[in-house]
């Protein structure tokens, strides 16, 4: 909306005029209520309320703590609605600001009421265009935490380094979102960057998500590694999975497990690990192998791994149900040439292109400090889930 004050013509919502305009007629302004109600038809809000009516009695319930992870399912579910509901009375609220601004400036022959009520309709833009964005994320594990996992490809050294690289990359963007990163298993390279990493992210829409980033990442630059300052290409590949939750069930034959065992890596001195503590596991009949390390207990390390590939399973079977190549399918390809999602040039000139939306960014500092936001979106919108 574009308010010049009251000499001025002003562009409204749904193309009507402010009646402060001196040259045009009186109309009435859109109800934010109605426009509040629109969106709550398209978003289910009686729905979401009537399911937090039905937790809060739940919960209220004596015995709710007889079985403890149904209790505590159930207020993660409560916690949940209550952020969607939320997030939905946003735009209202901001409509119904700009609303009462408008009558004010009405009635007191203010000009100057322009620029607040520009404000709260750019904060209404800005929250239904939060809400459009999760309405893309409608896939059954979407809103699940996520196991994401990056490890390096054909380049040595140099894949080594850019695979680490890309690991930074990814835990910038988890806290840009809020989101908390545990650390699962990290393999150092020999002499630099990472052969491999894990992390666990937990927040609101993990998965759906970081979904957009699995595939192989290639990077175009001047290696700090040759002393003839050439060019060189590298490779690296993340893996994301939805953590599951833990009413999904799946069936793992034990017999069709290979377990080993050992000694973590980390720091020295008094924290260097004496005992085999990290575990690795090896899923025979598919070749899925996880690691984990960050325990200190083998039996802790194991549990979690067993997370792992469970997850890792799940979305092997989502895949072959579906026949899709997503992020399992796409790293059954070569971590090399011709199979990458995105490419990263520094060298002879700066820019970040997404193969599968042309989305493109110049700036490649800031791509590679976490500032993923455009890339997540255009590939949600191009590739919705549900």
């Amino acid at each position: 909306m574009n308010v010049e004050g009251p000499r001025g013509k002003c562009e409204a919502l749904s193309a009507q005029e402010c009646s402060r305009c001196s040259t045009t007629k009186k109309t009435s302004w859109p109800s934010s209520r109605s426009a509040s109600a629109r969106l709550g038809g398209i978003f289910d809000v009686a729905g979401k309320e009537a399911r937090l009516s039905e937790l809060e009695a739940i919960l209220a319930a004596p015995d709710l703590w007889d079985d403890n992870e149904r209790a505590q399912g159930l207020l993660k579910e409560r916690t949940q609605v209550q952020q969607a509901l939320e997030r939905l009375s946003r735009p209202g609220e901001a409509l119904d600001d700009a609303e009462v601004m408008i009558e004010l400036g009405e009635a007191e022959s203010d000009s100057s009421v322009g620029d607040d009520v520009r404000d709260a309709l750019k904060r209404a833009d800005v929250a239904i265009g939060q809400l459009e964005f999760t309405r893309m994320l409608g896939g059954a594990q979407d809103g699940n935490d996520a196991i994401l996992t990056v490890n390096a490809g054909a380049g040595g050294t140099d894949s080594q380094d850019w695979a680490e690289m890309l690991f930074r990359m990814y835990t910038r963007y988890c806290e840009r979102q809020g989101w908390k990163i545990e650390m699962l298993d990290r393999q150092d390279g020999e002499e630099a960057g990472i052969k491999s990493a894990s992390i666990a992210v937990r927040g609101d829409w993990a998965y759906g998500m970081l979904r957009s980033e699995a595939g192989v990442h290639r990077l175009v630059r001047i290696s700090p590694f040759d002393s003839n300052a050439r060019r060189h290409t590298a490779f690296a590949a993340a893996f994301v999975y939805p953590e599951l939750d833990d009413d999904i069930e799946v069936e793992i034959n034990e017999s069709d497990l290979r377990v080993d065992t050992y000694r973590a890596s980390g720091a020295g001195g008094q924290h260097v690990n004496k005992t085999d503590s990290a575990v690795r596991i090896v899923h025979e009949p598919t070749g899925v192998v996880v690691q984990c390390q960050a325990e200190r207990s083998q039996h802790k390390n194991r549990a979690k791994a067993m997370k792992m590939l469970k997850a890792r399973l799940y979305q092997l079977e989502i895949d072959r149900q579906n026949a899709e190549r997503d992020a399992v399918e796409a790293g059954k390809q070569d971590i090399a040439f011709g199979s990458q999602i995105r490419n990263y040039v520094l060298h002879p000139y700066q820019i970040v292109k997404d193969l599968r939306t042309n989305t493109e960014n110049s700036n490649v500092n800031a791509v590679l400090d976490g500032d993923l936001e455009p890339f997540v979106k255009s590939y949600l919108i191009a590739f919705p889930s549900g």
